[in-house]
């Protein structure tokens, strides 16, 4: 079995990351729950979506899950894949489990199934915000290969505990995608430092949008996701409030930043070029002290 999150695949994710034995697959690949809309494109199918959903035991308490597989069409959502993670979500409000884990890997909506795409992502959102508001902890875990972007990345945001690795990245636009909206001048994708330390794990949890940093190790992600469980937090206005301060905060602090190194300088973070060569546990014991809490 594979120890590494970033080179699992997403069932191997889930094998590593619950009591052994204890998931149970809902809609299997022997269902055949495919999209309509590949094959008559001319693009390969999966019997599952490219999503894996089902329910099992993380530490002796019971979730729901969704794993996303990076390796199918990097993760990306269309109609089917979309309602299976809505259907688990909504089935959550309903078995009131102990937490719902997201293990998202995606680059978006797929362009094949453009505005079919679009309103999967806006019913998982919706779908987010109904276990926020009862009060049910979603947490999403990120390190993946390609990363967790577009109407996922939103979506990951709307989790009440995110887990992330140094190799996992999180935003609205994936890289290339910026460079072809702005230009190479502006943001270089193949610059792959200045790709990490803008949407890396360790950026995004020095500036308060993940709540833990973890080495890229499933054991790792698991002892977090346990940890996770006991985060939930209702979301109402008044904590909404809370976060546009913090975000309103944030752009003052870091208006006149044109790159990550010059946010962590405004931290505080003592040596800012040292930032990526540092392991996990050096990272902690530069930057706890220093982060926005999220």
């Amino acid at each position: 079995m594979k120890t590494s999150w970033y080179e699992a695949t997403a069932r191997e994710r889930i094998a590593g990351l619950l009591d052994p034995g204890s998931f149970i697959e809902i809609l299997p690949p022997q269902s055949r729950l495919r999209s309509p809309h590949l094959e008559p494109l001319g693009s390969p199918a999966a019997f599952d979506d490219g999503v894996t959903v089902g329910k099992g035991m993380l530490d002796g308490r019971s979730i729901l899950l969704a794993a996303q597989e990076g390796g199918f069409m990097g993760g990306a959502v269309g109609e089917v894949h979309g309602a299976k993670i809505t259907g688990l979500l909504e089935r959550a409000l309903d078995e009131r489990p102990d937490g719902v884990l997201l293990l998202l890997e995606s680059g978006g909506v797929r362009l094949h199934e453009a505005n079919a795409g679009l309103i999967a992502v806006s019913e998982i959102m919706r779908a987010m915000l109904n276990l926020r508001a009862a009060a049910l902890p979603v947490i999403v875990l990120d390190g993946g290969r390609y990363g967790v972007f577009g109407g996922m990345g939103i979506a990951a945001r709307l989790a009440s505990y995110i887990v992330m690795s140094e190799e996992g990245r999180l935003g609205l636009s994936g890289p290339e995608v910026i460079e072809a909206t702005v230009g190479v001048e502006e943001f270089d994708a193949s610059d792959r430092p200045l790709v990490w330390r803008t949407v890396g794990g360790k950026h995004r949890y020095l500036i308060g949008e993940a709540s833990a940093l973890v080495s890229d190790e499933i054991a790792a992600f698991r002892q977090q996701a346990i940890y996770g469980l006991s985060s939930g937090s209702v979301l109402n206005l008044d904590e909404v409030e809370t976060e546009q301060m913090r975000l309103k905060d944030r752009l003052a602090r870091f208006e006149a930043s044109h790159d990550a190194l010059d946010m962590w300088a405004a931290l505080g973070v003592p040596n800012p070029d040292a930032i990526p060569l540092l392991d996990v546990k050096e990272f902690h014991e530069t930057a706890d002290s220093l982060r926005i809490v999220s």
